[in-house]
């Protein structure tokens, strides 16, 4: 009968094992298991590799807002503006403002929203361009997102946006500064069961897109 002895492994074997295991445990739960399922990506790379996209956040419990005395819209959270925090700002945010801004115009126009869908309007400014905004529907309320893209170069697979205010009204009005250069304006959402018509009406440093 053949004895057979194992191979006795030395503690420095273990002690290098253990802390091999402990080093990759860490990074792949930095790397892929915080971006996926926290949305926390410390490091980046959670993004690059695509882990990021698998996150899903909690849907948080619905609240309901009257908007105007008949219609009801779902109550508004901090976490729904913008594109989120897994989307890098582009660099060209930070390029420098032009000597010269757009020449000063004004224009009216009228934009048809469909029952039950959704449309943008969006005006192309320089860095540090102004406008002032009026906008007003002929019927209902509308849910509203005010925001900007960059001007990229080279546009990466999700788009970068900043949501300048986002709420569900059927009129409003105010000045707006550009941040970046790039296209600022608004996307519209029906969700009532009629066709809705905004008149807008915009003056100062702009392109019609």
């Amino acid at each position: 009968m053949t004895d057979i002895n194992p191979p006795v492994l030395e503690s420095k074997q273990i002690i290098k094992a253990s802390l091999s295991a402990l080093v990759i445990g860490t990074a792949l739960f930095v790397i892929a298991v915080l971006p996926a399922e926290y949305g926390i990506d410390p490091t980046g790379a959670g993004h690059l590799l695509g882990f990021s996209k698998l996150y899903q956040p909690e849907e948080p419990q619905t609240a309901v807002v009257s908007v105007d005395g008949a219609q009801t819209a779902k109550a508004l959270r901090l976490e729904e503006l913008g594109s989120g925090p897994n989307v890098p700002l582009p660099k060209e945010a930070n390029n420098p403002a032009p000597s010269q801004q757009l020449a000063q115009r004004q224009d009216s126009v009228t934009i048809k929203v469909p029952a039950g869908e959704g449309l943008e309007y969006k005006l192309n400014m320089l860095k540090y361009g102004q406008v002032k905004y009026e906008w007003t529907t002929d019927q209902g309320v509308l849910f509203f997102d005010f925001h900007g893209e960059v001007k990229e170069e080279n546009p990466a697979d999700e788009t970068f946006f900043e949501s300048y205010t986002v709420a569900n009204s059927a009129n409003m009005i105010g000045t707006f500064l550009a941040p970046f250069e790039g296209r600022h304006g608004w996307y519209f959402k029906n969700n009532t069961n009629k066709d809705i018509v905004v008149s807008l009406r915009v003056k100062g440093q702009y392109l019609l897109d």
